[in-house]
């Protein structure tokens, strides 16, 4: 054994904390608040927000192909978004259902405590819940009542399924069916 591989074998037997999905984490969250530095929290969730969506058009699709059908119904899209969080580490659950809203709850972030004073990463989860939902519902507004980057125990996420739903003066994004889905 050479002195090179002696060193390299002391050098990967030390207990770094590094491995690929911390590191993605920490690149999602260094180039999130590089982003809120430098163009601030409103652009860069404009950013952010294209990439969500994005990711939420790839999933529904894969969602509606695994399950053979066009368009989910209210209970599978509930299902869908409580799915694909559980799939990447959330812990995302039903808190209310009604033809108005769907209440989510989540006491897990994906991105684990790299989100946290990073508030933009949460426009991930609104993009891709919004997407998913107005694609298959046609219309929602998801508003990010709590969320776990802003310091919060626990998310809560409001998707309201109408226009006219009374959102209590609550600021949230809009999403509409895209006009190439079935």
């Amino acid at each position: 054994m050479t002195d090179t591989d002696e060193l390299a074998d002391r050098i990967a037997a030390l207990e770094i904390p590094l491995e690929r999905d911390s590191f993605m984490r920490t690149i999602i969250r260094e180039l999130s608040g590089t982003l809120q530095d430098v163009v601030g929290q409103e652009e860069a969730s404009g950013f952010i927000s294209v990439v969500g969506q994005t990711m939420g058009h790839r999933i529904d699709s894969d969602y509606r192909q695994a399950l053979g059908t066009d368009r989910l119904s209210r209970e599978q899209v509930e299902a869908v978004l409580v799915d694909l969080k559980a799939r990447i580490q959330g812990d995302f659950s039903i808190l209310e259902s009604s033809d108005e809203a769907i209440v989510l709850g989540n006491h897990a972030c994906p991105f684990g405590n790299k989100v946290r004073d990073r508030p933009v990463m949460c426009m991930m989860t609104s993009n891709v819940f919004g997407s998913i939902a107005a694609d298959n519902l046609g219309y929602a507004r998801v508003v990010l009542e709590e969320t776990i980057a802003c310091g919060a125990p626990a998310c809560r996420v409001v998707i309201y399924l109408n226009k006219t739903a009374q959102t209590d003066g609550r600021e949230g994004r809009e999403y509409y069916r895209r006009t190439d889905v079935a």
